[in-house]
């Protein structure tokens, strides 16, 4: 039998079994909007958002971006089913894209090529054999493309087109969703914490919703289902929004959550509930707070290499869902400087004289993944932005790199993190102690700005918390305790950093006591140039339209330490790192305790020599 036949016949016997229980769509579609365009942004909205655009050029400029993408749009390849790797994702990222913003372009301009590029583009892909439920992101959002379109260019459709997009839709999206969630077991995704969990419910909804009039039944064990499975993941934001995929990863869940509890809204009137949570309604300021002064993100988990902050529409939604103006006036920064997205549009707020977000000098995030962020200056490119994590290492995406460090300094990061490498790579998923994830350099402990004991890797199942935060206008510090990620080597391990001296110069010191004599690893991770004079280094990173930016290191304690620098270059089919550097400490130590303090001092940062020599004190006394 054709793949077509198979999901046909699925979708029938699903329809067939759930028809008995149609009574029982009235509690949960209640409420159901009967018209279409029912998702994000109905007729009423979009009208008045034309309207403003008048008097508002930001919101002016978006709606023009649309409309300009979606004309490059009407050019695009018809989209054909490939997969890399194990995913199509790139193709329901593609198509959702075309269906965004070549919909809204529709409803903006009236313009028909928009609606006959969308049904094209819902043909074509619903002519598919499959969209991969074997990953199932894949099929979640390719159902949110054909969702959106669906809804959006409804009364644009062909008759006959319309009833084939609403067939594919059933066999290739929601009758797959519905045996995910129905299985024994049910799919993982239904009980997970991370983005999967967002994005596969997310994607569903918008799919069952726009289709909920004529599949109720698809449509209520759906919203049933994701009601039920989704505060699992958004418990995650708790308790203060920040993420412990990292920041990238922020973004991916984050905005479908926006689309999931969206969508119930605008198609029902409510959302359950899903979105009174305390850490949901302060997610929004955790990306703006987690980028450091040179644009850069805390790179911790599979965050891509030199990810920065880019287009979060999502926002603007957070904005006007718990009334946070500042993150609008962010968000409208951005689009003033950057290519709209159609979903600045739909979830646009309107200018009330607030000001942009301004992050804090010093910010402890808590939650399962704790992140502690130093600063010497809100507003300044050139100041220091020290960054240490705790967590676990068994988080989804996570690598081995708790007490890690970030920092950054006169323009330019100095320690970094090198982020994920690809995904396809073999058993990169292979996440338990002794995987061949953790054979990958990226993902070990040996590339992060930690200590390691004897060459060995941190522990998998290894946790760490903060016991120490201090912020004072001169003065800031972060204690992590991490004597769990080496379970059989050390019986007491904490990291502290520190910006002192009026936030000029940084500290990092390190106290470990060892089971048993070994050899004793600090490292660093940069892109610098490294000269080395015994228990000095002095780092150099070259600015375009500046003099070179300079960091002074210097070993403090134990005093018979010196630096040595190494090459972080991988052989092939990992990531080569090019010209990456290793600025690292090799102390062989005794049982017993140990104290490693390395000074970091920028120059050009008020300072032009290292600070006169100070005593240091135990982590106890900080």
């Amino acid at each position: 039998m054709a793949p077509w036949s198979l999901f046909a016949a699925l979708a029938l016997a699903l329809a067939a079994a759930f028809a008995a229980g149609q009574e029982r769509t009235k509690s949960v579609l209640t409420g159901l909007r009967p018209d279409h365009p029912r998702l994000f942004l109905d007729a009423e909205r979009l009208a008045a958002l034309r309207a403003a655009a008048a008097g508002d050029p930001c919101l002016a400029k978006a709606q023009d971006d649309v409309i300009a993408r979606a004309g490059e749009l009407l050019e695009a390849p018809p989209l054909r089913h490939q997969l890399v790797g194990p995913r199509l994702l790139s193709v329901s990222r593609a198509c959702l894209d075309r269906a965004w913003n070549l919909a809204l372009a529709w409803r903006l301009t009236g313009d028909p090529r928009f609606a006959r590029a969308v049904e094209q583009n819902l043909l074509t892909v619903g002519a598919f054999p499959d969209w991969n439920p074997s990953h199932f992101l894949d099929t979640a959002e390719m159902s949110h493309a054909v969702g959106l379109g669906y809804d959006w260019c409804f009364a644009a459709l062909e008759p006959t087109a319309r009833e084939t997009i609403r067939a594919a839709l059933v066999a290739r999206g929601l009758a797959p969703g519905i045996a995910a969630y129905t299985g024994s077991p049910p799919a993982w995704w239904t009980r997970s914490e991370f983005n999967w969990n967002q994005v596969c419910n997310g994607g569903l909804l918008v799919g069952a919703l726009a289709i909920a009039e004529t599949d109720p039944s698809y449509a209520e064990m759906i919203v049933a289902h994701a009601v039920e499975s989704l505060p699992r993941a958004l418990a995650t934001y708790d308790p203060d929004g920040a993420w412990p995929e990292g920041p990238g990863y922020w973004s991916y869940a984050t905005s479908y959550t926006a689309y999931a509890l969206d969508a119930l809204r605008t198609a029902l009137g409510h959302d359950f509930g899903l979105g009174d949570r305390p850490g949901l309604a302060r997610a929004g300021f955790f990306p703006l707070t987690a980028g450091g002064p040179t644009g850069l993100y805390v790179a911790y988990a599979d965050v891509g290499e030199g990810a920065r902050r880019g287009s979060l529409p999502v926002l603007l939604w957070l904005a006007g869902r718990y009334g946070e103006p500042a993150l609008a006036a962010a968000e409208r920064e951005w689009i003033a400087a950057h290519p709209a997205a159609p979903q600045h549009v739909a979830w646009y707020v309107s200018p009330a004289g607030e000001a942009p977000f301004t992050p804090p000098l010093d910010r402890l995030f808590r939650g399962p993944v704790e992140l502690a962020l130093l600063r010497s200056a809100a507003d300044d490119p050139d100041a220091l932005f020290l960054a240490l994590k705790g967590g676990y290492n068994a988080v989804n995406h996570g690598h081995l790199d708790l007490g890690a460090f970030e920092l950054d300094a006169g323009g330019v990061r100095w320690a970094r993190d090198l982020g994920a490498d690809d995904y396809n790579l073999p058993g990169y998923w292979d996440g338990q102690q002794g995987g061949k994830r953790w054979s990958y350099y990226r993902l070990g402990s040996h590339s992060h700005n930690v200590v390691t004991i004897d060459g060995e890797e941190q522990a998998v199942a290894g946790r760490a918390r903060f016991t120490g935060f201090v912020s004072r206008p001169d003065y800031a510090h972060a204690i992590v305790e991490i004597a769990d990620a080496w379970p059989e080597r050390a019986t007491a391990m904490r990291r502290g950093v520190a910006l002192f001296r009026d936030r000029r110069a940084v500290l990092v010191q390190d106290e470990i006591e060892l089971a048993r004599p070994a050899e004793v690893l600090w490292g660093l991770t940069t892109d610098a140039e490294i000269e080395i004079d015994g228990p000095q280094a002095r780092l150099v990173q070259r600015r375009e339209s500046d003099s070179p930016a300079v960091l002074l290191a210097t070993i403090l304690a134990p005093p018979e330490a010196v630096f040595a620098g190494e090459s972080a270059a991988r052989p092939a089919p990992e990531r080569p790192n090019d010209g990456v550097r290793r600025l690292v400490v090799r102390h062989p130590a005794a049982a017993g305790p140990l104290r490693l303090a390395v000074l970091l001092v920028p120059l050009g940062a008020g300072l032009s020599v290292l600070p006169p020599p100070f005593l240091l004190r135990p982590l106890s006394q900080w």
